[in-house]
């Protein structure tokens, strides 16, 4: 499953867990705890403080959570060609349904009704993937850390590229005692 989901999205990490924490110790603490342990390599774990929250630091904030630019932008790409390519694969095959049963307004016009019936396949394959590419299982991990930060609050947020990474990161962050919140 992880193979698939990789062809769609871009990225490497397509998981994130955070770890926060109300002590700047309790944070770098947890970051060497992740690095040592859990087999991150550096690019891997970032740490955010309160200051990361402002507007001024607002591109520091966005490179630590969302550090792969290049895979959002083939994110976007793949996933609508997928969308696209799926959704014009279910119109054709609703078409070859509705054709075979015989359904007076498709026997009428066959072309009109093929023309349509992808047509609308493929427009609404790729409002499902521009929501796919869209995250919002990462935007409300993004809220979440943003209000943390403007309490004061400390962040140590993971880039996982697997299964098992993402579960030792988050068994770590959990021994810590960290509040975790993640992706999935």
């Amino acid at each position: 499953m992880d193979y698939l989901l990789q062809g769609m999205f871009g990225e490497r990490s397509l998981t994130k867990v955070a770890g926060i924490f109300l002590l700047r110790a309790q944070a770098e603490s947890a970051l060497e705890q992740l690095r040592n342990r859990a087999g991150l390599d550096r690019s891997q774990v970032r740490l955010l403080r309160p200051e990361d929250a402002d507007t001024s630091h607002g591109e520091l904030f966005g490179r630590a959570v969302e550090p792969e630019s290049e895979g959002v932008a083939r994110t976007l790409v793949q996933t609508h060609v997928v969308g696209g390519f799926a959704g014009a694969v279910l119109g054709v095959a609703l078409f070859l349904w509705l054709s075979r049963a015989d359904n007076p307004l498709v026997a009428s016009s066959p072309v009109v009704a093929f023309v349509a019936i992808v047509g609308f396949g493929i427009t609404f394959g790729l409002l499902a993937a521009g929501l796919l590419a869209l995250r919002p299982d990462h935007i409300l991990l993004i809220s979440r850390l943003r209000t943390a930060l403007r309490e004061n609050r400390w962040a140590v947020v993971v880039h996982p590229v697997n299964r098992a990474q993402t579960a030792k990161a988050k068994q770590v962050l959990e021994e810590v005692q960290a509040e975790v919140v993640s992706t999935a």
